[in-house]
């Protein structure tokens, strides 16, 4: 592969360095402690009881409960319980909608 690639995911380390480009932070360890101190406050909401977390503009993470399901393992055929589990599911608002249905 000649060309140099870009990734088409933005991740943590990539916000990390826009932050650290775009804001005149002193290190890229400043800006991933920023990066992570603001994912982890969202998911620590979303265990603890609160429903949603909303970013404006964007859209919402909301959390919830699934219920105990039938299942069976793929390998033996046995049939199992799979317990409840706390989930996340994200809406995205409706400027965004717009604003991505305007640049069609």
């Amino acid at each position: 592969m000649s060309k140099s690639y870009e990734p088409k995911n933005l991740t943590k380390d990539k916000l990390s360095d826009i932050l650290l480009e775009e804001h005149l932070l002193t290190s890229k360890k400043e800006a991933s402690v920023i990066v992570n101190k603001i994912f982890d406050e969202m998911i620590s909401t979303l265990r603890n009881g609160f429903k949603k977390v909303v970013i404006k503009g964007l859209g919402s993470f909301e959390s919830f409960d699934t219920k105990v399901k039938r299942g069976r393992n793929p390998k033996t055929g046995e049939k199992l319980l799979i317990p409840p589990m706390k989930k996340i599911r994200f809406k995205q608002s409706n400027n965004f909608l717009e604003e991505n249905s305007s640049n069609v």
